[in-house]
């Protein structure tokens, strides 16, 4: 068999048919509405207290880190209230050892160290300052303690939620592996550490990262009917959307405002059919699971996240270099290889190590459209120490990479339809004018080339959705969602500390400040806290 026809025959394993995409959407509606009636499936469902979206006009000035996957960032933004923002970061890799280490204190004391240093780099006046106290009438001793900075914590692993700012870790994913963490209210892990530092600072809100790209995309493009999905397609896999209540059935511990009959739901759609009753599935998908480090799970995610892409299309490529009757990245003499030369794979190439092809290279051979695919073939040198690649060898490759891009984003626009059928909106009576708007975020939707085009190519043959309706549903990228959709959250926070009896919040800022000796932020800052 020659490469084009073994290429096209690999790549057609990878081919999710309008068929196949409709009745995984049906099946993706039914677990939703399993996961809103219990706990323990596959879709977690999981509920956040968050009971309204944004409109634009919230100000403040708040604190929002992010642990997602390889680094962690300490952010502060300024809310004006005019659907902008201000805002302030760090980033720092989480080093290999911390992301398994024995015990859950060294990686948040890491955290707070690093919240630490932020501070005093950005905010020297605001960490300096001791608890002051001032002149007021709201409490019986006309003093009160200086407000500290609220902490929207975006946690990017699978919680459950107990409260805005409690939740417990159900299991790691990205290459996490501390077991001593498992079970642990990770706000409480977090402000052990702050507290030990004497931060002025209180973890004020838990955040999925969907959760704030939901959160920030309705401040910055508010609508009549706010934005209605919060999706991630990068490293990792997820959505969070809102929900009405009454639908969702099964029980809730903690408060929560009931007046908007809305709920914030993080649907932690990567363990979507860990059955495989219709999700795909390639002699390359089993592998890659199988060497894995949670087998078995996150089957959805392994099939949608640029984490897992790059290492399917590695185990393609290798099975493809076994094939003794296939001539691929190998030439017989200079006269075979349009560049008059001979391929050449380095001893030591990543192709021959796990995870040693990176998902970006498959951005690469989708937007080289030069005649002798020159881009894409310079990358496979610098990347993967392929030297010559002949031309047929680079279409091989865009083929499979391509054909296993496509499926990703089919699969992306299953959850993307089931999220907007569930609510109802393209049906609604009073919305008919108005566009679905959905906020992404995530290496795949920004920089893959095409990636949001084949999405709505496949909404487009979904059944409910149609035509028509894909050209309501308006997907936008909403940078910087997991800080700026924390930092929300943790207004959200304030103002239920707000509604607390005046006496019982007071009391317990002054028991707090006093156990924990907190430093404090000046008064401009506590008055845009309580905006």
């Amino acid at each position: 068999m020659t490469l084009e026809a073994e290429s096209k025959s690999i790549a057609a394993q990878f081919d999710y048919s309008d068929g196949d995409v409709n009745k995984a959407v049906k099946e993706f509606l039914r677990q939703l509405d399993e996961g809103l009636q219990k706990d323990g499936t596959s879709l977690s469902q999981i509920p956040t207290y968050v009971t309204g979206v944004p409109n634009g006009t919230e100000k403040g000035l708040y604190m929002a880190v992010d642990l997602g996957g390889t680094n962690f960032r300490v952010c502060s933004i300024q809310l004006n209230g005019d659907t902008t923002f201000n805002l302030t970061f760090s980033k720092v890799a989480i080093p290999k050892e911390l992301m398994v280490a024995k015990t859950a204190q060294e990686l948040f004391a890491f955290l707070a160290k690093q919240i630490e240093l932020f501070l005093k780099e950005h905010h020297e006046d605001h960490f300096e300052q001791h608890v002051r106290r001032r002149m007021t009438i709201s409490s019986p001793d006309g003093f009160r303690d200086e407000h500290v900075f609220r902490l929207g914590f975006t946690f990017s692993f699978p919680v459950q939620q107990i409260g805005i700012n409690k939740g417990t870790l159900i299991r790691w994913t990205k290459g996490f592996d501390i077991p001593d963490a498992i079970g642990k209210d990770v706000c409480a892990l977090l402000q052990e550490e702050i507290d030990k530092l004497h931060l002025p600072v209180k973890v004020a809100a838990l955040v999925n990262d969907t959760v704030g790209t939901l959160m920030a995309r309705s401040y910055s493009s508010p609508g009549k009917t706010g934005t209605v999905l919060g999706a991630i397609f990068g490293t990792g896999t997820n959505g969070a959307y809102v929900e009405k209540l009454s639908n969702l059935k099964k029980s809730l511990s903690g408060e929560f405002d009931k007046s908007t009959g809305e709920m914030v739901i993080n649907t932690e759609w990567g363990s979507f059919d860990n059955q495989l009753s219709v999700l795909p599935s390639t002699p390359w998908d089993v592998a890659l699971d199988k060497a894995s480090t949670n087998p078995g799970i996150q089957m959805y995610e392994k099939r949608v996240s640029g984490m897992f892409l790059g290492e399917i299309l590695r185990l393609v490529i290798v099975d493809l270099l076994k094939n003794k009757d296939v001539a691929f990245f190998k030439d017989e003499n200079s006269s075979s290889n349009d560049w008059k030369s001979t391929t050449n794979i380095v001893a030591d190439s990543s192709i021959y190590k796990q995870w040693g092809l990176d998902t970006a290279i498959m951005s690469v051979a989708a937007a080289d459209g030069t005649p002798e695919l020159s881009t894409l073939r310079g990358e496979l040198e610098n990347q993967l120490g392929v030297h010559a690649a002949g031309l047929d060898d680079a279409q091989a490759f865009k083929s499979i990479a391509f054909a296993i891009g496509r499926r990703a984003a089919r699969l992306s626009a299953v959850a993307i339809a089931a999220i907007v059928l569930q609510t109802g909106k393209l049906t609604d009576p009073a919305n008919q004018d108005e566009p679905i708007d959905i906020g992404v975020d995530g290496s795949l939707v920004e920089h893959y080339p095409y990636f949001r085009d084949m999405i709505y190519e496949a909404l487009a043959i979904i059944d409910g959705i149609g035509p028509e309706g894909a050209k309501r549903i308006r997907i936008g990228i909403a940078k910087d969602g997991s800080g700026v959709g924390a930092a929300l959250i943790a207004l959200v926070a304030a103002g239920m500390e707000k509604s607390m009896s005046t006496q019982d919040y007071l009391g317990e800022l002054r028991s707090n400040a006093k156990e924990n000796n907190l430093t404090a932020v000046p008064e401009d800052a506590e008055n845009a806290a309580a905006d």
